[in-house]
């Protein structure tokens, strides 16, 4: 059974001694310092031109990826609150050894759903995918034959969530440990406590996809044995059950983009009003007041009052589910994500099935998610040719200028080529949609 006073660890990469909740500031703890070191890193900031879900739209209705992870902050906040609340009463020791509060499980949530897409390449989920087939059937199938086969499976399903880690914890010359967030946040961050291969999916949703490159697998090894997280794999899989705060992170993330995209789909006019009221009212109908929705006379209104009332009957249904399996959780043996045992699952179903029709296959969305693809492949494409050419001494005058665009931090010479590979993905990857697009156009002469 995993112990929560492990879970809850103040470590940072690079401690030599155990940091003590008992010996911390309660004026700025260290997971205060968590969420802001993820605010004022430059990967956080770049949210603010990534793609939620309406590629590169200029419109102000539609929420950014920064928009987004500061909702699923405020949501986890909330939602670790809540449970820390019950779960100090139930182990009073939590608090009376070792000095945690409540307030801790909501700082740890919000600072990991702050940080929760901060690994996402431009473009949305095709920015992903265009990544991933660029070696898999692209140009870049051509380093197939160099890579062990785990090296390869990390590139052909480049992960948006490994990705995020490598952000968080890779280091650099002179920066030990990149961010250098709290065991416990790096914990609850990881929704994907495994490594790319071997890729057999499971009924366990931490199976799903994977959470760690291979360049950052001893950092992960040493924050799953710190934290205490169970070893589920077999022979020499690298494989562990989730920390259970990863649980409620997933939970954030979860009920903020559905009601959210169902939100920006209804202000893109992609959604009817009377639509969105009839799915919305579903959700709230016990607890809405229907003299005060009366009042409300704009669309606005009633659509931010109904979402509302859905995110905290949705948070308050996330508690109640985490802690009836609380003892599970810790044990390793719940394996699905909280909202899927929701009592309002159905509700949930029939919304995003609304935003499957009306937003994600959309025109609109398909047309700019091309532009990605395009976008995408073509700087992998230069920029990948051009790293390999300038270590292998083929370097052209054309190579010389395509590295010269490169920022200062990612001019650092890398001795394999899977690493070589990596940082280029890297790069990319931390690209915002708008400067992906006009450095595309610069090395294209558009």
């Amino acid at each position: 059974m995993m112990k929560w006073e492990q879970l809850l660890s103040l470590n940072r990469q690079g401690d030599t001694t155990k940091r003590l909740r008992v010996e911390q500031d309660d004026t700025r703890l260290g997971f205060d310092v968590d969420n802001d070191r993820v605010v004022f890193s430059s990967a956080f900031r770049s949210l603010q031109d990534k793609t939620q879900v309406i590629p590169l739209s200029k419109t102000d209705f539609v929420h950014t990826r920064l928009t987004h992870s500061l909702e699923v902050s405020v949501v986890g906040r909330s939602l670790g609150r809540l449970i820390g609340k019950e779960i100090i009463k139930k182990h009073p020791y939590l608090e009376e050894v070792y000095g945690h509060t409540m307030t801790d499980f909501g700082t740890i949530v919000a600072a990991a759903s702050l940080a929760h897409d901060i690994g996402n390449p431009p473009f949305g989920h095709s920015g992903e995918k265009a990544i991933g087939e660029y070696f898999k059937i692209g140009k870049g199938l051509k380093y197939k034959d160099q890579l062990s086969a785990i090296e390869w499976q990390d590139l052909i399903d480049f992960e948006g969530n490994a990705n995020g880690f490598s952000v968080l914890t890779s280091s650099r010359p002179g920066i030990e440990g990149s961010v250098r967030l709290t065991y416990a946040t790096l914990g609850a961050f990881m929704k994907y406590p495994k490594e790319s291969l071997p890729k057999k999916p499971t009924k366990e949703i931490q199976d799903k996809k994977f959470g760690y490159f291979q360049g950052d697998k001893q950092t992960f090894l040493d924050i799953a044995t710190e934290l205490g997280l169970i070893p589920n794999g077999s022979g020499d899989e690298i494989r562990f059950k989730r920390h259970p705060l990863a649980f409620v992170v997933e939970a954030a993330d979860d009920i903020c983009y559905t009601i959210i995209d169902f939100e920006d789909g209804i202000n893109m006019g992609w959604i009817s009003e009377d639509l969105a009221l009839e799915y919305l009212i579903k959700l709230v109908q016990q607890n809405i007041d229907s003299k005060k929705f009366a009042t409300l006379i704009t669309t606005e209104d009633r659509l931010s009052y109904l979402r509302a009332l859905a995110i905290n009957s949705l948070i308050q249904d996330a508690v109640k589910i985490f802690l009836e399996n609380e003892t599970a959780i810790l044990n390793g043996e719940f394996t699905q994500a909280l909202m899927e045992k929701s009592k309002y699952k159905a509700q949930l179903n029939d919304i995003l099935k609304v935003c499957s029709d009306k937003i994600y296959n959309s025109k609109e969305v398909i047309e700019k998610e091309l532009v990605g693809y395009q976008v995408i492949n073509d700087l992998l494409d230069k920029f990948c040719t051009a790293f390999n050419n300038k270590s292998t001494g083929q370097e052209t005058s054309y190579d010389q200028l395509i590295l010269r665009m490169l920022p200062e931090k990612y001019s650092i010479e890398k001795l394999n080529l899977y690493d070589r590979l990596m940082h280029i993905c890297h790069f990319v990857s931390m690209l915002s949609d708008g400067k992906a697009l006009e450095l595309y156009k610069v090395l294209n002469g558009k």
